[in-house]
């Protein structure tokens, strides 16, 4: 890849992935609309490395709190972290098993599909300003049990069709469950530690036991996507206490219907066709 595309990929994934607009979207449609080569799902899972450590970063003092959890739960004593920590490690078996259905039966590479992209930007984008606006705000991370975590868990798996977003659908459930707006980003981001880590791990096995490796472009896209997912991270958590989900739910939902446009030729010669990427 040239260093244009390494850093267009790692500003697009840094800034989508924790904004709720969906990372695995944007970068399916960077292909589309560059005419570069896909980038593949290597590097799609590398990129996503590069945001897991912005997280870990950023939310170090929760991270340190969970790691504190698993050693309560392995040394038999219940606490509030414990339960967090079993609450976490629960919700991600869905992400996880659906990963594995996807990746067994071929679905994973089907589902990359432009149209499929502005579907989940529009009808998730209207289902995340549902549960913004009925979605009481009463809350926070202490008061969460195991039915409400399975059920982000079961969002996120969700997720991991192209144009849903990870942390906009998590985000979503959590609403519905009457979470604050940043409690709700916080436990999702949190619930994406062990999800993108798994994946992470098992993409570099593959790419190591079919003799490929991990490309070094791929390496340098996660670098630079640290970055832009640390701002990314940023920009929400302070954007949840101020204001709701409407300005994403608008672009979200100008995104897909941008999309339809293009691929059904809605306007000829004023927009580029992708009739043939839907």
């Amino acid at each position: 890849m040239s260093i244009e595309q390494i850093l267009l990929l790692a500003i697009v994934q840094g800034l989508t992935e924790f904004l709720p607009v969906s990372s695995s979207g944007h970068l399916i449609l960077i292909p589309a609309f560059t005419g570069w080569q896909d980038q593949g799902v290597v590097t799609d899972v590398m990129v996503h490395v590069g945001s897991l450590f912005a997280v870990l970063v950023y939310f170090w003092r929760d991270v340190l709190n969970i790691l504190g959890g698993c050693r309560d739960f392995f040394a038999g004593r219940v606490t509030q972290r414990s339960r967090l920590a079993t609450y976490i490690g629960l919700a991600t078996i869905p992400a996880l098993a659906f990963g594995a259905v996807l990746k067994m039966t071929g679905w994973s590479n089907a589902i990359r599909g432009v149209e499929i992209v502005a579907f989940g930007a529009i009808f998730f984008g209207i289902l995340m300003y549902v549960a913004d606006v009925v979605g009481k705000r009463v809350k926070v991370m202490e008061d969460m049990t195991l039915a409400p975590a399975l059920m982000i868990g079961l969002a996120q798996a969700v997720a991991l069709i192209p144009g849903t977003s990870r942390s906009g659908i998590t985000m979503t459930a959590a609403r519905f469950m009457g979470f604050e707006r940043g409690e709700a980003a916080r436990f999702s981001f949190l619930l994406g530690i062990p999800a993108i880590t798994a994946a992470g791990l098992f993409t570099t096995a593959e790419a190591v036991q079919l003799g490929e490796g991990v490309p070094a472009d791929a390496l340098w896209a996660a670098f630079f996507t640290f970055f832009a997912a640390l701002a990314a991270i940023a920009i929400l958590m302070a954007l949840v206490k101020r204001t709701s989900f409407l300005v994403f739910v608008i672009y979200r939902i100008a995104l897909g219907l941008l999309l339809y446009a293009m691929i059904y030729d809605w306007f000829p010669g004023v927009l580029p066709s992708l009739s043939t990427l839907s």
